[in-house]
């Protein structure tokens, strides 16, 4: 990602000082043809009062980019982290595309390995045109000048002029080469590679940091909503007799599938909205239940796949092994659960839209709001805002539609919130998977075929249709497609099965958070039944892959690894290539009566060169607590056409006192960075279920380990 040809523009800043446009040619455009002409998607302002203003491109929603993308600019142009001032990025596909995903989107794990280069380039560039300004000035060569604190010094003389004194006279000069760009070593670094406490840390901690859901406006109102409770069901009529008499509410509100009750507050609207007689037209639906959505599935699998990859004479290989192992894995839907409720407001006048929240995609955002009002989409305006947890749940923009379909029928703005019950009823869920995996053995136990059927939902298919080709997609196969060992011959094969109205979205990481579930389980299963030990048996898989051989190790002696079972608690690992970080994991579990604790994780990782060392370590205990509970206990089942869960009661996250002792290490690397928002999700599954196999000798193929385990003592 980092060696694609970087587009650099220098021009005056309005109001004075200098302006640095950035653009990275798109490494996966949605139409899939890369573009060659120049399109700024990032933009870097020093004014004349010495700040710099930095067009933030990404959106936060936790992990810490608000911090580490200006250590960049800071680092390269010799400026205090304090003096990077951040500005949200408005809708603007060609300025502030995402060149991985090929347009303006935050989204996995993607940010720092996209933005690591080129925001350097730009800040040594902006140095550079700053100190041959100064250089002009004094008349003496820029060779013999330096950058230091926002300001250029002349060394022999010690003469200093500051960037604000200098920025309207560097926006005058040629923009360097970008092969003229002298990056600092990494030897000279100040913060790149420091422990940086986060920028943002203190408003979130003194409530001042602005959500969506904090949005206030001039005569706002506030709706609650219902949707037809059986997926693709329909509104047959209402009567709102009851909710119009709760003081504080405006107005019903009847859409297709559903209605909403807006009033003055949002306890009134939803206290009238309980009190709406609903009357529902179920559809095909009705009868739906997670046993024939699974039924469908294996029918699915059944009747073809497309080959995805096939290396070494697999077939030729599964006939002469000694032995052959093979096993059914599968995985739940799964909600997001994000903690800052899901919301939206909106103000439609007769030309014009206005929408405020978070979103990882705000160009999508713009264009569905567009779309419904039949504006010109220049008059639709996203104003967007921090996230409070995304994991892939803002990807998607139907609550946006939903809410500018509320709004266009009221002449006010409007806040729609949806409670935590029409979330997770109504989410678009992580896609259930079904793996068929099979292993020929040699004579010692080793794996010489391999075999791995994926079979369920694309997301890439539906969210960007150009990149589905050949009858699957890379997001769904990755972590299967080409798993960490060196296996002599291996063949993946993928069947696209899509439930009838379940809608399926990105989930922390959709393909490594299900096929390494599965690789790392099955890998262990092999190691069993070669009675080997689970390290062992990875490490002779691992010798033509240095960097997943040493965080394993690492991990293992972190973690004091000896054989793994001791009475009721049980100890399993894993080790991942994802998202561009190799990642080791160890997990100490207690298991007893069906309950399961986990007490310690121990997480070895090489992530590349890294710029925060504090956020790396915090993304990677975040993603431990997400994984251990979608592990444990996420599962969204339907009966009847209905998802049957409806809040934390019945899909529940761990809780702060089950927080187990998370330890991190981190490999020492000058390789281009990894993401790390996803790894340690999908890194935990399989380790923890290793665990609970190693406790207790029942091997978990089905998810969540909860239900598994209480089928198992039945």
């Amino acid at each position: 990602m980092t060696d694609r040809r970087l587009f650099l523009k220098a021009m005056a800043a309005a109001g004075g000082g200098l302006m640095l446009q950035i653009a990275i040619p798109a490494a996966r455009a949605r139409d899939a043809v890369a573009t060659t002409v120049f399109e700024p998607n990032a933009v870097v302002r020093i004014t004349t009062d010495g700040k710099v203003h930095m067009t933030m491109p990404y959106v936060e929603m936790g992990q810490g980019t608000y911090t580490s993308i200006p250590m960049l600019i800071a680092e390269e142009l010799e400026v205090d982290l304090k003096d990077v001032m951040l500005e949200h990025a408005g809708a603007d596909e060609k300025r502030y595309m995402n060149p991985a995903l090929g347009f303006q989107v935050t989204g996995g794990s993607t940010t720092m390995r996209v933005a690591y280069l080129p925001m350097r380039q730009a800040g040594a560039a902006a140095r550079m045109m700053l100190v041959q300004a100064a250089a002009q000035q004094w008349q003496v060569e820029p060779a013999s000048c330096r950058a230091e604190h926002g300001a250029v010094i002349h060394t022999p003389s010690g003469r200093k002029l500051p960037y604000g004194a200098l920025a309207d006279a560097a926006a005058k000069l040629p923009l360097p080469d970008v092969k003229a760009i002298v990056l600092k070593q990494p030897k000279d670094f100040r913060l790149v590679g420091k422990v940086t406490r986060r920028l943002d840390t203190q408003e979130k901690l003194n409530g001042s940091a602005e959500y969506g859901i904090d949005v206030q406006l001039p005569g706002m109102k506030i709706a609650a909503l219902a949707i037809s409770p059986v997926l693709g069901g329909r509104l047959a009529g209402l009567d709102d007799t009851a909710a119009l008499k709760v003081a504080g509410v405006r107005k019903v509100v009847r859409l297709d599938d559903g209605a909403a009750v807006i009033a003055d507050s949002y306890g009134a609207a939803h206290k009238a909205l309980l009190l709406l007689d609903l009357r529902w037209e179920d559809g095909p639906n009705a009868k739906l239940s997670s046993a024939d959505i699974v039924a469908d599935m294996v029918r699915a699998a059944d009747a073809g796949s497309a080959k995805v990859r096939s290396e070494g004479a697999p077939e030729k290989a599964f006939s002469s092994a000694a032995r052959i192992i093979e096993a059914t894995y599968e995985q739940p839907f799964l909600a997001h659960a994000t903690m800052e409720p899901m919301n939206c407001t909106v103000h439609v006048t007769a030309d014009s839209c206005e929408v405020w929240t978070g979103t990882q995609v705000i160009t999508l955002a713009r264009s569905v709001a567009a779309k419904v009002t039949g504006l010109p989409i220049e008059k639709v305006t996203v104003h967007n805002f921090l996230l409070g947890g995304g994991f892939g749940r803002r990807l998607e923009i139907d609550g946006v539609e939903r809410a500018v379909q509320i709004a266009r029928q009221v002449d006010y703005p409007v806040k729609v919130i949806w409670s935590r019950e029409e979330d997770i009823q109504h989410d678009m869920y992580r896609p259930y998977f079904y793996d068929r995996i099979r292993a020929g053995l040699d004579e010692n136990g080793a794996p010489v075929a391999w075999s791995h059927h994926v079979t369920g939902s694309s997301v890439l298919g539906r969210f960007m249709p150009a990149a589905f080709n050949n009858g699957w997609d890379s997001e769904t196969l990755d972590g299967a497609e080409t798993p960490p060992y060196a296996f002599k011959s291996i063949k993946v094969d993928y069947t696209r099965h899509e439930p009838p109205h379940i809608p399926t979205a990105f989930w922390r990481g959709v393909g490594p958070t299900h096929n390494v579930f599965v690789v790392e389980s099955f890998i262990d299963e092999l190691a069993a039944a070669a009675k080997a030990d689970p390290l062992e048996y990875r490490l002779a898989l691992l010798k033509q892959n240095p960097r997943a051989e040493q965080v394993l190790k690492l991990a293992a002696q972190k973690a004091g690894w000896k054989g793994s079972r001791a009475g009721k608690t049980g100890r399993g690992l894993s080790v991942q290539f994802a998202f561009g970080t190799y990642m080791a994991m160890v997990v100490d579990a207690h298991v007893e009566d069906g309950e399961v604790r986990v007490s310690r994780v121990v997480c070895a990782l090489d992530c590349g060169v890294v710029v925060n060392p504090d956020t790396v370590r915090a993304q990677v205990e975040g993603a431990v607590i997400f994984g251990i509970s979608g592990a444990l206990y996420g599962s969204v089942t339907f009966k009847d056409g209905r998802v049957e869960q409806t809040n934390f009661h019945d899909y529940r996250v761990l809780r702060m006192n089950e927080t187990p002792v998370i330890e991190t290490y981190i490999v020492s690397s000058n390789e281009a960075p990894g993401g790390m928002g996803e790894p340690g999700t999908s890194a935990l599954m399989p380790a923890l279920t290793n665990a609970v196999y190693a406790a207790t000798g029942t091997r978990v193929r089905k998810l969540p380990i909860a239900t598994a385990l209480a089928a198992a003592t039945t």
